[in-house]
């Protein structure tokens, strides 16, 4: 991905961000991602996607019931 122009490439960088700390689990603190949501922590309904940087990056989770 390249970016083209300074407001694409913060919102490429604020994305990411806000995967690597609410998203992505990591392994060092017990597969948990940094800060999760509190609404996704333990849901009990349907798994769903959110897709962050049209796609590159994907989380999936389950949502409350």
């Amino acid at each position: 991905m390249i970016p083209l122009g300074e407001q694409r490439l913060r919102r490429v960088v604020r994305g990411y961000a806000d995967h690597h700390h609410l998203e992505r689990h990591h392994q060092g603190i017990g597969g948990r991602p940094i800060s999760p949501s509190p609404s996704e922590v333990n849901g009990t309904g349907e798994i769903r996607r959110r897709e962050r940087l049209g796609g590159m990056l994907n989380f999936y989770y389950r949502e409350a019931a």
